[in-house]
């Protein structure tokens, strides 16, 4: 086996994009976007008989006091033997020594196996949502339509009778959204990157802003990834205003259709949490079918886990974070 830094685009992607459910995370553009936010990105492949079998994007975050670490989101090591895996964890240890980072932070899309490096992996928090819901688009529209939750088929019947319209959105209309988000924001406590943060996202290519219009009117909005075989649903906002006209049910399932159009085979609602975001959770799941057996359903990821190369330096960095937890 071998590893080499990858410099071309259609290298990682196609590795990428051949993977069942395609994670826009490891894309290469995202390694751009992330530059662009002032982080390095390194891009690796591993050859095995000259076959590309794994491709990774390493993403450098900056600790205070000068530490750092590399961050990898999503990654398919299902398809890996343990001599393959052990060989890439390795080469990994290698470029964190190079870049002075203290762990490597990584989001297997699979359980993890007994190998020696995994068994040195720490569980440590979520980045990305552990769960998420997954809808399958390989079945008839009337079928996918048909198998939603009774209250959501009428919502979409009702935001489509009140004359709730859904359009793909530009920059030009970003200050919109953003104003909506910023109601979400208060409305549903979460945090949000900064506004400048989310207008160079859907700068990205394969992003895109979709907006339902009410009476002329911008009152929801998504931005979304059309990558590989699947749709995710990446940020959702609705104004606190014209509530009862019931936008979100249009955008969600206008998005479904157009991914469904395009070839797509899987729609991604990205996060679940029924403690943290129970009325999110509660709304994405009711365009699942009731059973969730035939039509998708349900993904549990394994967690976000610590491969620590640096002990002392690695307990610095957890008291860090508990202090600036207690302020």
């Amino acid at each position: 086996m071998k590893s080499f830094q990858l410099s071309k685009k259609e290298e990682l992607n196609d590795f990428i994009t051949n993977q069942k459910h395609s994670q826009f995370l490891q894309s290469w553009e995202w390694g751009e976007f992330q530059e662009n936010n002032g982080k390095k990105v390194i891009k690796i492949g591993f050859k095995d008989n000259e076959d590309l079998i794994f491709a990774i994007l390493l993403i450098k975050n900056s600790l205070p006091v000068g530490l750092s670490y590399l961050y990898s989101p999503r990654i398919g090591i299902k398809y890996l033997s343990d001599k393959q895996l052990n060989f890439v964890f390795e080469e990994i240890k290698s470029l964190a020594k190079q870049e002075k980072a203290v762990f490597f932070r990584f989001e297997p899309r699979s359980e993890l196996r007994v190998t020696s490096y995994e068994l040195r992996a720490k569980r440590t928090i979520d980045i990305q949502p552990r769960k998420t819901l997954i809808l399958d688009l390989n079945k008839e529209e009337e079928e996918i339509f048909n198998s939603m939750h009774q209250k959501t088929r009428y919502n979409i019947r009702l935001s489509h009778k009140k004359g709730v319209k859904v359009r793909d959105a530009g920059l030009e209309e970003f200050d919109a959204w953003w104003q909506i988000m910023d109601e979400t924001k208060e409305r549903d406590q979460f945090r949000l990157h900064s506004k400048k943060y989310y207008k160079k996202m859907i700068s990205i290519s394969f992003i895109k802003l979709v907006v339902a219009e009410y009476q002329g009117k911008i009152i929801a909005g998504n931005i979304l990834s059309f990558f590989g075989d699947t749709c995710t649903y990446v940020h959702g906002a609705s104004s606190n205003e014209f509530r009862n006209v019931m936008a979100p049910f249009a955008l969600q399932w206008q998005t479904i259709q157009v991914a469904k159009k395009q070839g797509l085979k899987y729609y991604d609602f990205y996060g679940i949490d029924e403690e943290k975001w129970p009325g999110v959770t509660r709304f994405k799941k009711g365009f699942l079918p009731a059973s969730r057996q035939d039509n998708g359903g349900e993904i549990n990821y394994p967690g976000t886990f610590d491969m620590v190369f640096d002990n002392n330096k690695y307990l610095i960095y957890k008291l860090l974070r508990k202090i600036r937890r207690l302020f």
